[in-house]
């Protein structure tokens, strides 16, 4: 076993590993002591200053270009540039050297999202010094997981917000409302990374405000809650939430909760439900309606204890090293539920050409649907004239949404597809969020 020092932890984990989880020494570099290999100068902001200060962008700029630079695991691409032209990155780590595409969506990969909201700066942390441990880490059992998993980070989703320190972007348009419009250069960049690699698994890094007494853990998690799901993704995505990611942050001494539900302090039960709905246009249920498992993991931005209340860096520690420590479990799920991943995200992406089974246009998980808002019968498709495709083509596009030409004029945008339950949320006139009011079809012989 490796063993190193842990931001904000008192712990040890010294139980016996198996091959997935000797990956735990590798996802937690604290900002105390520099790696134990020779990545020992490549060091974050954050990291060298002990966590007084977030990592800016010339620092994150820096410190990507030396890890790509550094050795064959980690390539470097760019995926867009925001409205104020700063770069939207993507890591891709893989061992020996990362695949391609097409290669990705033959097998398994996990793909992180990093601070969406640019005020949320300690998912980002965990991110950047993520990427640098699975590049440099010379034990056999992370080399074996990497043969097997494309690791797909994007280390800050948000340049231009977390720049300004500000939730939305620099338009003021909040980023995680907007994976099904793609009104921003962000969601497209990161629309993009899910059509062309398809990730088997998203995991979707945020930070939330206490509500005392309430909403005080010091990490809350959240599957895709939105009733188009597949139910073997959905099986999947609350494992991850519930079996791995929550209980490896206990295990590092760290208090979780469900995100969205305020609960009683002395009894746990809950109080109020504040969040977690199944908005289609949030990423946790884009990932989850595409065929994804996903899962949002939010840290508490304020201090829980009365050290961290007296010592800001102590508590920012404390917010990235939560992050790290429910990181360590996604890490074992991929590891250990290869197999049961894929299955359920190939089930789920072919039942589309099945074309059967009701779509859902509201309600969620925990909230049954008005009867108008289910599709017991949904049309096999709907038509759109030449002017509506134009202006939606590039958005179809970027979701793979497949669309072909009638006679006559026009395009009939099939269900039977991969992305069947999406083509109702972006084209019926019924839909909340839908970019326009397409003409159902019965018939598309």
């Amino acid at each position: 076993m490796v063993i190193r020092a842990r931001l904000g932890r008192s712990r040890w984990k010294t139980a016996a590993l198996t091959s997935a989880a000797l990956l735990v020494p590798l996802l937690a570099t604290t900002a105390q002591a520099a790696p134990r290999d020779g990545s020992a100068a490549l060091r974050t902001g954050f990291e060298r200053t002990h966590g007084q200060h977030w990592t800016t962008q010339s620092e994150e700029e820096e410190f990507l270009r030396a890890v790509d630079a550094a050795g064959r695991r980690v390539t470097l691409d760019t995926i867009g540039r925001t409205e104020q032209g700063r770069p939207l990155r993507l890591a891709r780590i893989g061992a020996p050297s990362p695949e391609g595409p097409a290669k990705v969506r033959r097998g398994n990969s996990l793909l992180l999202i990093c601070s969406q909201h640019g005020n949320e700066p300690a998912g980002r942390e965990a991110c950047l010094s993520t990427i640098r441990d699975l590049a440099f880490a010379e034990d056999r059992a992370t080399q074996r997981f990497l043969s097997a998993t494309t690791v797909l980070v994007v280390p800050t989703a948000n340049p231009d917000g977390r720049a300004a320190d500000t939730r939305g972007n620099a338009d003021g348009v909040d980023i995680n409302r907007d994976h099904l419009a793609l009104e921003t250069a962000e969601a497209r960049a990161m629309a993009a990374v899910l059509r062309d690699y398809r990730p088997d698994t998203v995991y979707d890094l945020h930070e939330y405000g206490a509500h005392e007494p309430y909403y005080v853990k010091d990490l809350l998690s959240l599957w895709p809650r939105n009733l188009n799901t597949a139910k073997g993704v959905h099986k999947e995505s609350v494992t991850l939430s519930e079996k791995y990611a929550r209980p490896s942050a206990e295990d590092s001494g760290h208090t979780t909760g469900i995100y969205g539900i305020w609960t009683d302090p002395q009894t746990g039960e809950p109080v109020k439900q504040v969040a977690g709905d199944g908005q289609e246009r949030i990423l946790r249920n884009t990932v989850g309606v595409k065929g994804g498992v996903g899962l949002l993991a939010e840290t508490r931005i304020e201090p829980l204890t009365g050290a961290d209340k007296g010592d800001e860096a102590r508590n920012n520690r404390r917010r990235v090293g939560a992050h790290l420590a429910a990181l360590e479990g996604a890490f074992d799920f991929t590891g250990e539920r290869r197999a049961r991943i894929e299955k359920a995200t190939g089930a789920a992406r072919r039942a589309g050409f099945a074309d059967r089974g009701p779509v859902y246009l509201g309600g969620a998980d925990n909230e049954r649907p008005a009867e108008e808002q289910v599709l017991d019968d949904p049309p096999c498709g709907y038509r759109l004239t030449g002017d509506q495709f134009e202006d939606v083509e590039p958005v179809l596009d970027l979701h793979g949404v497949r669309a072909e030409p009638r006679r006559g004029g026009g395009v009939l945008v099939p269900l039977r597809q991969s992305q069947r339950a999406l083509v109702p949320l972006l084209l019926d006139p019924r839909a909340e969020f839908a970019l326009t009011a397409g003409a159902p079809v019965r018939d598309c012989g």
